[in-house]
């Protein structure tokens, strides 16, 4: 079978069973036989258990059996498939691609964003990763002249509002640095190889982070922000932050508490949404945003006195 089908035969699989819950072989074909996949026949078990073995090989998506009460079928760690995970994230673009590659007659009307990064300088570092090599790039910052040769152990890459980063650490002084793959001019894979740190912790090392910055010197504070109208109901739908919480609803407001490091980017989101968004506590986090939009007004008030 031709890799593409397969690919979609698996898909479609964990999100049938995930959606479920809990479902039986005979319901899943009772599903099956409802796609054009199936070619109007059933999904053989030898099939079945061969598509289970293939997606946990692939994805790390673990399809386990409850014999008790009928031979029911379940995602066994289902919370990959909830939080910020490498499955999450490959099952969601793989069944999204899926999608739009049977619309070939409408791509036209289907506009996606570009992610402005080198796909092979990527692949590279991730080769460099696996091996647990160090890894030379050129790297130019916004607004510098000069381009700085870097040396570093490569430690886990991230991707955050269309752009990837790269997180690593120099061999010498083992401080952590984030570099964006955009601005990095050409990467190599060195033959010396590096111990990574036993006790690190990828999804520890950005758990207080809003996005990318992380910054050693900023305490992780109890934010609260009030949601106006129709901004509520996207953080309800689409959270700022995991640890985001619900504490507060008004009739025309909802109140949401977060655990997280105030950093720029951070600021940043909360200017982003105006007026549909005000900081409750802490008052400094608050004093912050209302000295960022006065500074905004100065540079438009200045322009039209010019």
């Amino acid at each position: 079978m031709k890799s593409p089908i397969i690919f979609k035969e698996y898909i479609w699989l964990v999100n049938t069973i995930y959606k479920a819950k809990k479902i039986t072989l005979e319901e899943i074909n009772q599903q099956w036989m409802k796609t054009e996949m199936s070619g109007g026949l059933p999904l053989p078990r030898s099939s079945f258990n061969r598509h289970k073995d293939a997606i946990e090989d692939m994805f790390g998506i673990y399809i386990e059996c409850e014999r008790v009460g009928g031979y029911k079928y379940y995602i066994g760690n289902a919370k990959v498939l909830e939080e910020d995970t490498i499955q999450n994230w490959m099952l969601s673009t793989l069944s999204v691609n899926n999608i739009i590659s049977e619309c070939r007659s409408i791509h036209d009307r289907i506009i996606l964003e570009p992610i402005p990064s080198d796909g092979e300088y990527l692949q590279r570092v991730i080769e460099a990763m696996k091996e647990n090599v160090l890894i030379c790039f050129t790297y130019q910052k916004y607004g510098a002249d000069t381009i700085k040769e870097i040396v570093v152990e490569p430690y886990l890459v991230k991707l955050f509002h269309r752009r990837w980063y790269l997180i690593c650490r120099y061999p010498e002084t083992k401080e952590f640095r984030t570099f964006s793959f955009d601005r990095i001019l050409n990467v190599e894979s060195t033959s010396i190889r590096f111990k990574m740190d036993e006790l690190f912790d990828a999804n520890e090392f950005f758990n207080n982070c809003f996005g990318i910055v992380k910054d050693e010197h900023t305490q992780t504070e109890h934010i609260v922000v009030r949601a106006y109208q129709n901004e509520r109901y996207y953080l309800r739908d689409l959270p700022m932050h995991q640890s985001q919480k619900l504490v507060n609803k008004g009739e025309d407001y909802t109140d949401y508490e977060y655990h997280l490091c105030p950093t720029l980017d951070f600021f940043g989101y909360l200017l982003s949404r105006g007026s549909y968004i005000k900081v409750l506590e802490p008052q400094w986090v608050a004093d912050k945003i209302k000295n960022m939009y006065l500074e905004a007004l100065k540079r438009y008030e200045s322009e039209e006195n010019s």
